[in-house]
């Protein structure tokens, strides 16, 4: 997965244009050095403002925290001896902040004696103040989706809800909070040369244009807030509670939080996969902060081996299918049911707006199987008698080695005794999906009936193989490389059934497997 994500992002990213490592006049650039060298004694000031630029200095009101006497590079001050401080305050927040609009946290940092306010002339020094902002709320789009029950009309939604809902649209952006936030200051002193510092870090190394030397690296860390811990900001909040911590944060540090939270690579793919990235980030997260670190790691190697298992069965499956030459022993009706088994999946993934790669990945797998039918069957285009007098007309002959082979009459009889089992099946579970179900409309209905139904009684599909192979006392016309990658595959499928939240369903279909 890291492999498949680098060679998109790559191939995305536009090449570094050629650095030129001289300066005015030819002269080679002299290695540049931090503002504030190690040591330095500083003050931290923190003011929240609705105003993404800050100058109101004198507003008692918007001064949130004021540390004076901090060491740059200090790691054991601070209640636990780590270099860390914090400050905890109720905000009141203007009535703008509640109807939806921004709010701002502007952090200075000054040397020892130093004022952050340009207008103060003679405690003011250009060089002696670091500042960093940024929008401590976050847009978050809720989507609202209108179910109801088919026959009677009704549903179980909030009418408040409902009423947003026709109000706003089915999708509504809404300010949200999350009540934590860290200041970084980045403990480094690395000669940076201006225009040669790599992706994404020269994103946060700022040099001063008349010295050339570069301000210490600011950086506001919330990697650690989980999206399930942010909520709504609305006109019932009167105060909203922040805690702020300053911490000290290593190079190598950084570098991996600030690789992390880059999102450039995926800008092609617009705002919405942003959100979905956000939402599995934190399955990530949690899994890192919850689970046994030994089960999390036995887990990272078993995704791995689950990794390469799958590519070796989707390796396998193709070389069966391509070379085989005979379908003796084979059934074909259960590649034209898993054909309409992939459709419905697909149909319903779009129609539940699924993550993106999980939409590409299950659509190349409908490709897969609708090339399996070629190999299957003759597939030929009858151009004479075309569809709406416009498109050839595709026709569908079985094989010889199928026809020839008692195959074909073990698997007409092996799809005639499962449709005793599974129309009636199918009748009980549509019925009992309109009467107690909601769906947004019937098309929904038919997919999540069939998704439904399809999740619940797959296992009956494999049935007709088995009843050919019963009949013929034989199982060597299988792909048997690919069946014993997947059913490995299997076992590892129900370790992450214990170890990541999905849905109840989900797991018995593991277990099913």
């Amino acid at each position: 997965r890291i492999f498949i994500i680098w060679v998109i992002s790559s191939w995305f990213r536009r090449g570094p244009a050629p650095q030129d490592q001289a300066g005015p006049g030819g002269a080679p650039r002299v290695a540049s050095r931090n503002l504030f060298p190690k040591d330095t004694l500083m003050n931290l000031h923190v003011y929240i403002s609705e105003h993404e630029h800050f100058t109101d200095f004198n507003a008692t009101s918007a001064l949130f925290w004021e540390q004076h006497d901090l060491v740059y590079g200090d790691w054991t001050s601070g209640e636990n001896a780590d270099g860390c401080y914090e400050h905890f305050a109720e905000l009141d927040i203007p009535q703008s902040v509640q109807q939806n609009g921004s709010i701002y946290i502007h952090v200075y940092f000054t040397k020892s004696g130093f004022h952050p306010d340009p207008r103060q002339k003679a405690l003011y020094r250009r060089l002696a103040t670091v500042h960093m902002s940024r929008m401590i709320n976050k847009y978050k789009r809720r989507r609202f989706q209108k179910t109801k029950n088919l026959l009677t009309g009704e549903t179980e939604a909030d009418p408040e809800m409902i009423k947003r809902a026709e109000d706003y649209g089915p999708v509504e952006v809404i300010s949200h909070w999350h009540p934590n936030i860290t200041i970084n200051i980045v403990d480094d002193h690395t000669p940076w040369v201006k225009g040669s510092v790599p992706p994404p870090l020269d994103q946060y190394v700022k040099f001063d244009a008349v010295s050339g030397d570069y301000y210490p690296i600011i950086y506001f860390n919330d990697y650690w807030n989980l999206q399930k811990d942010y909520y709504p900001i609305n006109e019932s909040l009167a105060s909203l509670p922040l805690r702020v911590s300053f911490c000290p944060l290593s190079l190598w540090r950084w570098q991996l939080y600030a690789a992390q939270s880059t999102k450039s690579p995926w800008n092609f793919l617009g705002d919405e996969l942003y959100e979905q990235s956000d939402e599995e980030q934190d399955s990530v997260k949690v899994a890192l902060l919850e689970t046994n670190p030994y089960l999390l790691a036995l887990t990272i190697v078993v995704s791995i081996v689950h990794s390469v298992f799958e590519f070796l069965a989707f390796k396998n499956d193709i070389q069966f299918w391509n070379s085989r030459q005979s379908l003796e022993g084979l059934s074909v009706r259960s590649v034209f049911f898993g054909v309409f088994q992939s459709f419905v999946v697909l149909l319903y993934i779009l129609d539940n707006e699924t993550n993106f790669v999980v939409q590409v990945s299950v659509f190349i797998g409908v490709l897969i199987d609708l090339w399996k039918i070629t190999k299957v069957m003759d597939v030929r285009l009858d151009r004479e008698h075309k569809v709406a007098g416009l498109f050839p007309r595709p026709t569908f002959k079985d094989k010889s080695t199928y026809i020839e082979s008692s195959t074909k009459v073990y698997d007409d009889m092996a799809f005639r005794y499962l449709s005793w089992i599974l129309f009636p099946l199918l009748g009980c579970y549509a019925v009992y999906s309109l009467l107690y179900l909601e769906h947004k409309g019937w098309y929904s209905w038919v997919l999540s009936m069939l998704y439904g139904f399809l999740l619940t009684f797959g296992f009956i599909t494999m049935t007709p193989q088995l009843f050919i192979n019963y009949k013929l006392k034989s199982v060597a016309h299988l792909p048997w490389r690919m069946l014993t990658y997947k059913a490995l595959n299997t076992f590892i499928d129900d370790l992450f059934a214990f170890v990541i939240k999905m849905p109840v369903m989900y797991r018995i279909g593991c277990l099913r497997d």
